[in-house]
């Protein structure tokens, strides 16, 4: 049998198995995903990260990102954090730039460890996220329990934001799966609960697309701050508090979002291809 060698990272909790396809590519499909990510027969983690040559001359590596149902997720902040810190280890360089199909993602990492990463211009547009009928992003039409009026946002992925009095309260469980498969979201979306403390200081909650309740999700917490500083709830710099710890978000009102928080490998191993089908 075939050893396939793997490394298990997370950020603030947000766990992810990571395969370097450039050095020993491996056939990954959905099933494949879906059995590595199992986290009673497979390695378990909330995304596998798969590392291959880049496309784009100004890339360092071409990150895919699979979710453990199998389905392809398009962007994830705390995955991306993750595979920068390996990438600026690898080169022995702090800057690196970072290819995914949602487009090019420029990181640096800090002298103690800290990842920040620039994770694009965000997008409000109904077809961009997108929706599946017209409607104001910022007041979106949905609701269900507790909850309503969402921020509709694209971060390279589809993201709702509720915002509520507190966080803690919300079944994330029950509605986290009805929200994310509403008719609304024709490539479902990332459910998010978000609780304004302070104009500095986000309590933050998610429900992920394909993944469910995770401990941090970096691109639905610059979604949440992004939707909070349209309605004009934050200043341009806040802390989002995850179940996992927390993240800075920066953005201004237009332009890039910046995200920086900590990163860790938990350890390296192999695995039986047998576990993929190989």
């Amino acid at each position: 049998m075939t050893r396939v060698a793997f490394r298990k990272m997370h950020g603030l909790g947000n766990d992810f198995v990571v395969l370097d396809q450039r050095r020993d590519p491996v056939r990954i499909d959905a099933a494949a995903a879906r059995a590595l990510a199992d986290r009673h027969t497979g390695i378990g983690c909330d995304q596998l990260l798969l590392l291959e040559q880049p496309r784009d001359a100004r890339a360092q590596v071409f990150m895919r990102i699979l979710n453990p149902d199998g389905s392809e997720a398009e962007a994830c902040g705390n995955g991306t954090r993750c595979v920068a810190n390996l990438i600026a280890g690898e080169a022995g360089r702090r800057a690196v730039t970072i290819e995914t199909v949602a487009g090019l993602l420029a990181a640096t990492i800090d002298a103690a460890g800290i990842a920040t990463v620039d994770m694009g211009v965000p997008r409000f547009g109904w077809r961009d996220i997108p929706l599946s009928r017209e409607m104001d992003t910022l007041h979106a039409d949905l609701r269900r329990g507790p909850l309503a009026d969402p921020v509709c946002t694209s971060m390279g992925n589809p993201h709702a934001t509720f915002f509520v009095d507190d966080a803690e309260a919300i079944d994330l469980a029950t509605f986290g799966p009805e929200l994310e498969h509403d008719p609304l979201f024709p490539e479902r979306a990332n459910i998010g609960i978000a609780e304004v403390r302070s104009a500095e200081t986000i309590r933050f909650r998610v429900w992920e697309r394909g993944a469910g309740i995770t401990r941090a999700c970096g691109s639905g917490a610059c979604a949440a701050m992004v939707a909070a500083r349209r309605r004009g709830l934050v200043a341009e710099r806040a802390t989002v508090l995850l179940d996992g710890g927390n993240l800075e978000i920066a953005w201004p009102g237009q332009g890039f979002v910046l995200m920086s928080g900590p990163v860790a490998l938990s350890f390296k191993g192999t695995f039986d291809s047998a576990l993929i089908g190989g």
